[in-house]
């Protein structure tokens, strides 16, 4: 299932995924040595977007639900980077419990669980899953409409460990992206694996933090590929002090909107793309594709009207809006179908374990795909043919195009593990 390019097959992206091809060996070797220096975080997804004439990364999710969208074909390599990433941490780990999300009656959500149980079940571990949602008192099973069923067991605390009524793990996996802040429970756990740790969630995470240090990251691998990095780079910038209820720093909103769009439209120019370009305000710690709108020009903000404002301000678990960040928007011209489309691509450890397509048949190319209504398909691949073809004319194959999705989902990776280490609380200081 080939996604279908409405671009034409000459354009940039061709001569990028060459260039990207012909490089093959130096950006693998590039990559290797960037991992003896720094940690992936354990699992990440990332958004991608493919103009035709950049592709870039417009979100970097830290605690990935969704993995019940791989096909069977991926799992195998889901659970080989599942077993590395485990030895890495903890070789000796028998027990491993799941943290989820609260929202318990979700059905695709626990799909998602249901799936991650069964990767670390054959990678060798003992898993169960426990809830720290109120909600469950007891052990609860939930049936799937797939057929599958989930048990949730209210977790237990006992001084510097979480675990479940007689069951003890060394590794607690946390599908929970802590939106609402670090529940006390799962604090000062010393004598447990946390992951991902408590800072990569978005209580502390910020997207304009992530962006500036892959901003760093794009800017080197352009440099050793001799491209401009702004071909796989969105540029931004980030508003503060906001208010959307009581009209706060709207202003300074418009000003950097209308900056960020004029950056763009230059970059058009220079590249000679006729396309209107557009930029996309979203909550600097949000998820969810929650509180997200596209601007075309800075004059719509004028017009912000009660609804949308009310949509801006509030995210998910009430979090409220005081910063955004405001993002180059990137065109997809991708099609499934008819419908358009943006790859996903998954990530265990420094391993890219597969990916979907998340589609929305009534969303337009510059719309934000992640909302009621999408689907998913996955990527490009009924089987495991992940390895790339050299040789084979750009933008015809499957498997080099994933490859090209892979190396620019891995920058954003690369790109998180610094930003986790930035903000790690128990980072040791070297002077």
């Amino acid at each position: 299932m080939v996604p279908h390019l409405i671009t034409a097959l000459t354009g940039p992206i061709n001569e990028l995924e060459q260039r990207i091809l012909d490089s093959m060996p130096a950006i693998e070797r590039w990559f290797r040595l960037e991992w003896m220096e720094h940690t992936p975080p354990f699992y990440t997804s990332v958004d991608i977007r493919n103009a035709g004439f950049k592709l870039a990364p417009v979100d970097t999710n830290l605690f990935p639900g969704g993995w019940n969208n791989l096909t069977k074909e991926m799992l195998p390599l889901a659970v080989q980077a599942a077993m590395a990433a485990i030895e890495k941490i903890c070789p000796e780990a028998r027990n491993l419990l799941i943290i989820p999300e609260n929202h318990t009656r979700n059905t695709f959500y626990l799909a998602n669980v249901v799936q991650l149980q069964r990767i670390f079940n054959m990678a060798g571990l003992n898993v169960r899953v426990g809830s720290i949602s109120a909600e469950i008192e007891k052990p609860t099973l939930i049936e799937l409409p797939n057929g599958d069923s989930v048990t949730l067991e209210p977790v237990v605390r006992t001084k510097g460990r979480l675990g479940l009524k007689n069951f003890d793990p060394c590794t607690i996996l946390l599908n929970n992206d802590l939106s609402a802040g670090a529940p006390g429970i799962l604090e000062d756990l010393h004598e447990q694996y946390l992951l991902p740790p408590l800072h990569a969630g978005w209580s502390v995470r910020r997207k304009s933090t992530h962006f500036k240090n892959y901003e760093e990251v794009a800017k080197r691998f352009g440099k050793m590929l001799g491209i401009d990095p702004w071909l796989i780079n969105p540029m931004f910038s980030q508003v503060g002090g906001l208010n959307f209820a009581e009209d706060t720093g709207l202003d300074a909103l418009q000003a950097a909107t209308d900056a960020l769009l004029t950056k763009v439209r230059r970059k058009y120019k220079e590249y000679g793309i006729n396309e209107k370009p557009f930029v996309v305000i979203k909550p600097d710690n949000g998820t969810y594709g929650m509180g997200i709108m596209t601007v075309r020009d800075a004059k719509e903000l004028d017009a912000f009207n009660r609804k949308t404002k009310n949509k801006m301000a509030v995210i998910k678990d009430g979090q409220t809006v005081s910063d955004v960040i405001i993002q180059e928007g990137v065109l997809t011209q991708e099609r499934v179908n008819d419908a358009v489309a943006e790859p996903v691509v998954y990530m265990m450890d420094r391993y890219v374990v597969g990916g979907f397509y998340r589609m929305h048949a009534e969303r337009g190319v510059d719309e934000n795909l992640n909302s009621p209504g999408a689907s998913f398909v996955p990527l490009a691949f009924e089987h495991s043919t992940h390895m790339p073809q050299p040789g084979v004319r750009p933008g015809v194959s499957a498997p080099n195009r994933f490859y090209m999705y892979g190396v620019v989902a891995r920058l954003a990776m690369l790109a998180a593990s610094y930003e986790l280490e930035a903000t790690d609380p128990d980072a040791e200081v070297y002077d």
